[in-house]
């Protein structure tokens, strides 16, 4: 296209944008006209995609990481064909593809933003993909807004994708002035922000966003620039082309107030077709079928830690299935994520400490088809909530390894324990929980975690704890295992992982006193076991629950929550961490919690003892 089409390409951009808030009565048009011209060029000259086949692995990714300017990432479907006018016009209505923020029920749209911050690290994740993993010749283009510059997230992101070359990774920063309650940090100091990146390592190109032969020749740089990234910071005026809103505060988030009067200042509305460029023809993506699954076996009557379990299978798992990959956050020695990298160095990646970066990175690289392994300590993992919630808006499918989890890692102290991720992970919607007790379940769990949808989750502890499963036992998703019980069963343990072997203690001491128990290992706690213990339930009549974690949200409320469909409840009684741990070994922890076996034994006395008198 020649300029003057450009621009009116943009001016229709604009007008669409326009159209698409008002017809809603909602959005954010002003943000999506600053970056029109941008829009513009990209799609018109440099974005390479076959809209046709959005599974095509070769076409470039475009990630609008400022996902409230999604007016414009729709107009701009629309440009390209994509949708049509009358789809267009649905923008926020019920039932419409065209959300309030992108979601990937577009199949153009990898990933959900509009929780700032993400769309960079998520980038990241891509172009490792592409790069190091793939070798496929697409380019990431990310959209963001100059707001956003101000996340942390953000600059996990610049400074690791300097770290690891990332030439195929170009930032767009719309830097249009204002944010949504008046001016940016820097407003329109173009090398506030160029210097900083430079300080990565990034090359920058700093461009006036609305003269779109300079952004052309912006964006032509940046695509021919090697081994490393590049940034090109373009100065744009929010609201432009219409005076009542350009450049003015109080109109972000806002359909127009006349948008008539727009449209016409505009000049009305457009119906400008643009022919994307192909991708590059670059063959398919590498073959990801190795072999037979030959998970570790461990002996019964031995010891060892779930966390190294973990490791174990997950290099297994590597062996048999070329599309794992594993992220670890500089605890590799700790999770045992190392045993992967030892075996399959090519397909595992450090992110160094940025937990945020770890978690989009893997769901970046779900959306190349990889089947990420993302892992750290499990009190760590809560750094990175936000983007674990946004991967489920995402519908991406990723594996997180939490370890060192509860207080019976011992001396280390409160600060490294995770004693709510269970929690956490729980209220993610569409997610899974396991929480394994021994070897043998944990190899068996991690390998089922591959082929699940949504954000698995896998808590893993650092002690030893004994091996009490064959290792051909079986494990489904959402069961659960019986290991003690029988007729005239007083009560029911429910415990899952370290707590597993407290329980089968506690219900030992209990039968050598005339009280035999049921004890339940609840490995699934999302989704949790619901026949089984309602049968346990109704057997017995009271149900206690003991675990490594806090009170709130986790098993003892997983528990609870599959006795709330309305018939009789036993009586239900938890035992959790309710106090701030101290230094202590992982024994003391356990007993100062009242979680071990002596504590669960003198509960169920108490509980037995309570039915009995009433």
């Amino acid at each position: 296209m020649r300029n003057e089409e450009l621009t009116e390409l943009a001016r229709q951009l604009r007008v669409d944008s326009v159209r698409a808030a008002d017809a809603a009565g909602s959005g954010h048009p002003t943000s999506s006209m600053s970056a029109a011209d941008l829009a513009a060029v990209l799609l018109a000259h440099h974005l390479r995609y076959d809209f046709a086949a959005p599974e095509n692995p070769a076409n470039d990714r475009l990630v609008f990481s400022k996902g409230h300017a999604s007016p414009l990432l729709y107009s701009l479907y629309k440009a390209a064909g994509a949708i049509d006018d009358e789809e267009l016009l649905t923008f926020r209505k019920r039932g419409s593809r065209l959300e309030g923020h992108p979601t990937p029920r577009l199949p153009w749209v990898d990933v959900a933003t509009g929780s700032l911050g993400q769309g960079l690290p998520v980038g990241v994740g891509m172009a490792l993909g592409g790069k190091y993993l793939d070798r496929l010749p697409y380019r990431v283009w990310v959209l963001s807004g100059d707001s956003e510059m101000a996340e942390g997230s953000v600059w996990e992101a610049v400074e690791h994708a300097a770290f690891e070359k990332l030439a195929n990774l170009k930032l767009i920063i719309d830097v249009n002035r204002l944010g949504q309650r008046g001016p940016t940090r820097h407003q329109h100091d173009l090398d506030a922000y160029a210097r900083r990146l430079r300080a990565f390592g990034w090359h920058t190109v700093e461009v006036d966003g609305h003269d779109v032969a300079a952004v052309d020749k912006a964006l032509t740089e940046a695509v021919e620039v090697d081994e490393r990234p590049t940034a090109v910071i373009a100065a744009t005026r929010k609201g432009r082309g219409v005076a009542a809103v350009e450049d003015r505060e109080g109109k972000h988030g806002k359909p127009l107030p006349d948008a008539e009067a727009a449209i016409e200042e505009l000049g009305g509305p457009r119906f400008v077709t643009v022919r994307v460029q192909p991708p590059p023809a670059a063959g398919a993506r590498r073959d990801r079928d190795l072999g037979p699954l030959e998970l570790p076996r461990f002996e019964t009557g031995t010891e060892e830690a779930t966390r190294t379990a973990y490791g174990r299978a997950l290099a297994a798992l590597g062996s048999a299935r070329g599309d794992v990959v594993a992220l670890d956050a500089e605890v590799g020695d700790s999770t045992r994520t190392e045993y992967f990298g030892k075996e399959h160095p090519d397909r595992y990646l450090e992110f160094y400490i940025a937990e945020q970066q770890l978690v989009a990175g893997a769901v970046g690289l779900q959306t190349c088809g990889w089947v990420p392994y993302a892992s750290t300590f499990a009190a760590f993992l809560t750094r990175a909530h936000d983007f674990v919630r946004m991967a489920a808006v995402s519908r991406a499918g990723i594996n997180l390894v939490g370890s060192h989890a509860g207080v019976s890692i011992g001396e280390d102290g409160p600060s490294q324990m995770g004693l709510e991720d269970l929690a956490m992970l729980r209220s993610v919607h569409g997610s899974t929980v396991l929480y394994p007790c021994d070897a043998n379940q944990t190899a068996r769990l991690v390998a089922a975690m591959a082929d699940l949808d949504g954000v698995r989750y896998l808590r893993t502890s650092r002690g030893e704890t004994p091996v009490i499963y064959g290792p051909d036992e079986e494990f489904p998703i959402g069961g659960s295992k019986v290991l003690r019980g029988g007729v005239g069963d007083k009560a029911t343990i429910v415990a899952a992982g370290v707590t597993v072997h407290e329980a089968l203690r506690a219900a030992d001491a209990l039968a050598a006193d005339g009280i035999p128990v049921r004890v339940v290992d609840l490995y699934s706690v999302k989704p949790v076991d619901v026949d089984t213990l309602n049968d346990a339930a109704g057997a017995t009549g009271c149900v206690l629950t003991v675990e490594d974690h806090r009170p709130e949200g986790g098993i003892g409320d997983a528990v609870a929550e599959a006795f709330s469909d309305g018939r009789p409840a036993p009586r239900l009684a938890r035992l959790a961490v309710r106090d701030m741990p101290l230094s202590a070994t992982p024994e003391e922890q356990l007993h100062a919690a009242g979680i071990d076996a002596e504590s669960i034994a003198a509960a169920v006395k108490l509980l037995v003892e309570r039915i009995v008198a009433h």
